[in-house]
């Protein structure tokens, strides 16, 4: 019969206090549980008390009164905000063998984790499936995550108790392509694409930057694709129902009817471009870009990219089936946090702690 020695602990002022000496070294030093105190005591939190309790570790008392896990546990859920979904993660991180110790409720993280052989902490923000999260609040946990020298972990527990884990981090990404200088051409506006029946022109613009897809002997077009490259003064564009070339001004109003946020997807485009990536459209992939950073012949799109502006709210059931659908298509989901004239690339992946 296998046999678990228990601690004894007096549950005072919302701590719990561990004396006797064998316990101390056994929490502290090889749990990594507790804050020692003079007199060689070890001061628990009630999140640490409700966990030991949980495994049968620990035996406590209030003014020699045993306390059960019932009990404490509802003492910690009057005394730490969210303690549902941080006990969960406190518990699952605990059982994987994580150091792990709950911050302060005014800290900007609800966890710290500190790894043997890595001088960096990681840093543990916890969330439930039904909560909202807005771009510009990941943006600012990753600022304090790398101002603290650490890096950041998102814990998100769904409504069956599981818990989902997520590494996030800012991404500086690069490509191999470098811009060619294309020949001016004629392009064709149809509804929704401009079609290229120059057929030099054509073959240039698909061979050195991958721009477009075949169109008979020609190349149509994305509408993102076509603005960007009259704005290079690449393109003429004339509409196939008026025989007259229309300007940038008019083909960007034309865009937003349909595709309002243009002006924030055209950014990115042209600041992936400038990275040396090659750009193409992410539809099928439920994001506004693929990127690759060789060509798409010596390689598959490594990257899925979806522009956000500032005030970019979701939800997690959203970022969940984005991350796992890039990571099924072996790539990594990276979301362009849009700011005025700045763009920063954010990258979301799956980790086991």
């Amino acid at each position: 019969m296998f046999f678990i020695m228990q601690a004894i602990g007096e549950l005072v002022n919302n701590k719990i206090i561990i004396q006797r000496p064998k316990d101390v070294g056994r929490f502290y030093n090889k749990s990594h549980l507790g804050k020692t105190k003079s007199g060689d005591k070890l001061e628990l939190d009630l999140l640490e008390g409700v966990f030991l309790l949980g495994e049968g570790k620990l035996k406590l008392f209030h003014n020699k009164k045993e306390i059960d896990f019932q009990s404490l546990l509802k003492i910690a859920a009057q005394n730490i905000s969210n303690f549902e979904i941080k006990y969960l993660i406190f518990r699952d991180l605990k059982k994987r063998g994580n150091a792990v110790r709950l911050l302060e409720e005014n800290d900007e993280f609800d966890f710290v984790i500190n790894k043997k052989n890595d001088d960096k902490p990681f840093f543990v923000s916890t969330f439930y499936e039904r909560n909202s999260i807005q771009i510009n609040e990941i943006k600012d946990l990753i600022k304090h995550a790398i101002a603290r020298k650490g890096d950041l972990w998102f814990g998100v527990v769904d409504e069956e108790g599981d818990i989902t884990y997520y590494d996030v981090s800012k991404i500086d990404i690069t490509g191999e392509t470098k811009e060619y200088k294309f020949s001016k051409t004629h392009g064709l506006l149809l509804e929704n694409r401009v079609v290229i029946f120059d057929k030099k022109n054509a073959e240039k613009l698909f061979d050195k930057e991958f721009f477009g897809k075949p169109f008979g002997e020609g190349i149509q077009l994305s509408m993102v694709e076509a603005l960007y490259l009259m704005e290079k003064d690449v393109i003429d564009l004339e509409k196939a129902d008026e025989n007259k070339k229309i300007s940038l001004n008019e083909f960007k109003d034309l865009i937003k009817k349909s595709q309002p946020d243009i002006d924030m997807i055209l950014m990115v485009f042209k600041d992936l471009k400038k990275r040396g990536l090659i750009v193409k459209t992410g539809f099928k992939f439920g994001a506004h870009f693929r990127a690759y950073t060789k060509k798409p012949e010596e390689t598959h799109a490594e990257y899925l990219v979806h522009a956000a502006s500032k005030n970019f709210k979701t939800v997690w059931a959203e970022i969940s089936r984005a991350v796992r659908l890039a990571h099924s298509v072996n790539k990594e989901i990276i979301f362009a946090y849009v700011e005025k004239e700045k763009i920063e690339y954010i990258k979301f992946g799956r980790l086991r702690p």
